[in-house]
């Protein structure tokens, strides 16, 4: 849940606005953490809920019972490939390691042009400045060219991302 209760609030906004506005969220599948409450609140608000996760997820009886769709998976790999391939745009919330392994794949594929959908960051309260801060050095640096960095947008609220994929 992040150590801060802003993360809880910020997600069911996020949440919320995804259910309000007709989107379909596609995530992890989990009924716990930030997720769990991200996949309750488009649920709430009347949206479609899609999870995908893998089976050794699913014998710890972590899987979301509530949502549409439950797409059960054999490795994490494979996981993250079918969220990213049913996925219309991407957005990363304030996360560890493996929102940031999943971004990351998201931006190799736009970078090299396997992938022309949006890719979001809710840059909350700062949380992704580092990751802002190093695309940019890569940019500098000449490992990264200026329309790819362009393609990954930084957020600084839900609104912002609802002005950008409405």
């Amino acid at each position: 849940m992040g150590s801060d209760p802003k993360y809880l609030r910020e997600v069911i906004r996020l949440g919320t606005w995804i259910g309000r506005s007709g989107h379909r969220l596609i995530y992890g599948g989990s009924r716990i953490g930030l997720m769990g409450e991200l996949a309750e609140a488009v649920l709430q608000a009347g949206g479609e809920v899609i999870g995908v996760e893998p089976g050794f997820f699913v014998e710890s009886c972590l899987q979301h019972d509530g949502i549409n769709e439950l797409i059960v998976t054999d490795t994490m790999a494979e996981r993250k490939a079918i969220m990213i391939e049913r996925g219309d745009a991407y957005i990363a919330f304030p996360g560890g390691t493996g929102t940031l392994e999943e971004i990351a794949e998201v931006m190799s594929q736009i970078r090299l042009g396997h992938n022309d959908r949006p890719c979001l960051v809710l840059n909350l309260d700062g949380f992704y400045d580092p990751l802002k801060v190093m695309l940019d050095r890569m940019v500098s640096e000449g490992f990264l060219d200026r329309e790819s960095r362009s393609r990954f947008l930084f957020a600084k609220d839900v609104e912002e991302i609802a002005r950008y994929l409405d």
